[in-house]
């Protein structure tokens, strides 16, 4: 069993997520995972779970928020 890094639980499922950079990290939940790993949108400050919008250094959960921040171009759908 190992703890996860988020929420202290010693759970015999869990799980490592390696990452990029090398580092290495222990989850008992995809929840506890996302909240640790996601990045933040730099409008709204909520969790981009999906592929989001990354545009001059900055995440955005969606288009609409990166227009908000001055990213015109950018679109949802194709």
């Amino acid at each position: 069993m190992a703890v996860c890094e988020v929420c202290g639980n010693d759970y015999t499922l869990s799980f490592e997520v390696r990452t990029v950079d090398g580092s290495v990290h222990t989850f008992d939940s995809i929840e506890c995972a996302a909240h640790k790993l996601a990045p933040i949108c730099d409008n709204c400050q909520c969790k981009v779970l999906g592929h989001g919008h990354q545009v001059g250094g900055q995440f955005f959960c969606c288009a609409h928020c990166a227009r908000a921040q001055g990213h015109a171009e950018l679109a949802d759908s194709a």
